[in-house]
């Protein structure tokens, strides 16, 4: 077999089946992935939800676009027809990572902290990761936002702040206040 001329030509149709070949895979694994990423997306949001208020038969959605184009869906949480609490999935972007940190917040009717559960965080491991440990999320439990201050001790508020990571505990005030701001805003909770 003879070998090919090295030309302009014979190197841009190279590069050329070469990139759609390679366009080609990268669709392929996309497609294999995108429901199963779907899947076990949602199944985590539904591990929160039910990891932050109480028993429930029903759920009712309501999707909320913030300011910053961002959205905060507030799950309302019923049992037997009865109101039995909001679990609302908010979010921060005041992280030390770009990345969003997303958190579900379980209220009951009058507004305290049934429970908090974190569904999305790419903080530095071994500190700002720390803010998915009971010592750090529990503190929330059963504190109502309109007297407990939802900010670091060093800022003012009541909340420990997980040591050598104040910037992930003040982002996850920040997503916890922002959901009780919201359930306030639209009328959920005088």
């Amino acid at each position: 077999m003879a070998k090919t001329k090295s030309s302009f030509l014979n190197m841009v149709v190279t590069l050329a089946i070469i990139t759609i070949i390679s366009a080609l895979a990268v669709t392929a694994i996309y497609l294999a992935t995108k429901d199963p990423i779907a899947i076990a997306q949602k199944n985590k949001q539904e591990k929160a939800i039910k990891e932050v208020i109480p028993d429930f038969d029903n759920l009712e959605i309501k999707k909320v676009t913030t300011s910053e184009g961002e959205t905060i869906t507030i799950n309302k949480g019923l049992k037997d027809g009865q109101l039995v609490g909001y679990a609302v999935e908010s979010y921060s972007k005041k992280g030390y990572d770009p990345t969003l940190i997303i958190v579900m917040v379980g209220f009951k009717p009058n507004g305290e902290i049934i429970n908090t559960a974190v569904v999305q965080q790419k903080e530095t491991p071994g500190l700002g990761t720390k803010m998915v440990e009971p010592f750090f999320k529990d503190q929330f439990n059963s504190k109502n936002p309109s007297s407990f201050n939802i900010k670091v001790k060093k800022d003012g508020g009541d909340v420990d702040a997980i040591t050598a990571a104040t910037i992930s505990s003040r982002a996850f005030c920040d997503a916890v206040d922002r959901a009780y701001n919201v359930l306030i805003k639209e009328g959920e909770i005088k």
